[in-house]
């Protein structure tokens, strides 16, 4: 499955910044000022939203993987990624950078690599432009590990088509989607995916979602009795199981991953410095050998979960997707050192912590929802496990 190997490299020549730095400006510039208040209202700001997608002073995040022939940046899984962790970094809004990725590739790229002619001409310019924004849940993304709660049926009468009902919650993006990638169960287990525009008759969009990535416009689908055309299929029919659903796992694992490896850097450079501001017994605390080791330890996490990430990452751009083993394996461990690197800059930063943007207060919380998305370690460790095993 060829996904990302007729994308451009853009700006590989190695001149200029690399997209990290370039994506961490960008966002430290529009996003990062206004990150602590619309975490407090729980606000998704579409004005903001779209200035990161027109990227006229920087890379544009809406579109990074649609080919330029279609309106996007064209770029490669890799840089996509450096994209998508300088967002992290430079925002320090894990909910922004969720729904940005969620759009910008969980939503993306299925249409991009199953997608009709017809179905990548009519959405993939709109949601490289950011005017259109594609949304999916969450719980869509651990592939044969939750079974689906929308079913299908094929419409009576022989008008061809499908029927669909059920219910879909944790939906990153939903309040403001103009399309979702919904993945339902036939009567005999087979499962198809479906892009389905919010205008579809019998499609209810609920405002509903967790208490963490506050920033994130969350939303739950309600579909009753809800006709859906032969065209709004997305790849196979019966086909979901062995083409949409393994690309959605490997791209969640991952490229969610991505903002929280620029999160837990931006922890770690701050730590660094309240400690080299803060004083105890007369003296800096960086001239503590605990506060030492907790730096050295801080800095191995994120280089850790770097060399994990864009492994795995790098692997999309071989025209495969990663093997799940380095996909999951990746995810397991960035889960585990966003909780880590959080703790310990909370100890080396004391009081501080409660100053500034508190972005510690905002990564512990939302750190802890991140750790069971994706599955969690109860789909994660079998994933890894299995691989080893040669089971499958």
């Amino acid at each position: 499955m060829d996904i990302f190997n007729s994308f451009g490299q853009l700006g590989d020549d190695g001149s200029g910044p690399g997209p990290t730095e370039q994506a961490r400006k960008l966002a430290d510039r529009l996003a990062r000022p206004s990150a602590a208040e619309r975490d407090r209202e729980g606000r998704w700001d579409p004005a903001l939203f779209g200035e990161l997608a027109r990227g006229l002073l920087g890379p544009s995040l809406a579109g990074p993987l649609v080919p330029r022939e279609l309106g996007g940046g064209g770029l490669s899984a890799t840089r996509t990624f450096a994209l998508l962790e300088g967002l992290g970094e430079g925002a320090r809004d894990p909910g922004l950078a969720l729904a940005v990725g969620v759009h910008a590739v969980l939503a993306t790229v299925p249409l991009r690599a199953f997608g009709t002619p017809r179905q990548q001409q009519h959405y993939l310019p709109r949601m490289a432009s950011g005017d259109w924004i594609g949304a999916v849940s969450l719980r869509q993304t651990q592939g044969v590990a939750l079974a689906p709660t929308v079913t299908a049926r094929p419409a009576a009468g022989g008008r061809g088509g499908w029927v669909l009902d059920g219910e879909l919650d944790l939906v990153a993006g939903a309040p403001v989607a103009h399309h979702f990638l919904v993945v339902a169960a036939h009567g005999n287990g087979d499962r198809t995916a479906f892009v389905l525009d919010r205008a579809t008759p019998g499609l209810l969009v609920r405002e509903a979602g967790p208490a963490a990535m506050r920033t994130c416009p969350w939303g739950r689908l309600v579909l009753s009795d809800c006709q859906v055309p032969a065209q709004d299929v997305l790849g196979s029919v019966a086909g979901a199981a062995t083409e949409v659903e393994p690309l959605l796992t490997a791209l969640d694992w991952v490229f969610s991953s991505a903002p929280w490896l620029g999160l837990i850097r931006a922890l770690t450079r701050d730590a660094l410095d309240d400690a080299r501001a803060q004083h105890r017994f007369g003296r800096p605390v960086t001239h503590d050998q605990s506060a030492r080791f907790t730096l050295a330890d801080l800095t191995t996490q994120c280089e850790l979960a770097a060399g994990l990430l864009y492994r795995a990452a790098g692997q999309f751009d071989t025209g495969n997707t990663p093997r799940h083993q380095d996909a999951a394996a990746a995810r397991l461990f960035v889960a585990a050192a966003a909780r880590t690197v959080t703790a310990g800059a909370a100890r080396l930063s004391g009081p501080l912590a409660l100053t500034g943007d508190h972005l510690i207060e905002r990564a512990h919380r939302d750190a802890l929802f991140f750790s069971g998305t994706g599955g969690g370690t109860d789909v994660l460790r079998p994933v890894i496990a299995a691989s080893l095993l040669e089971l499958g």
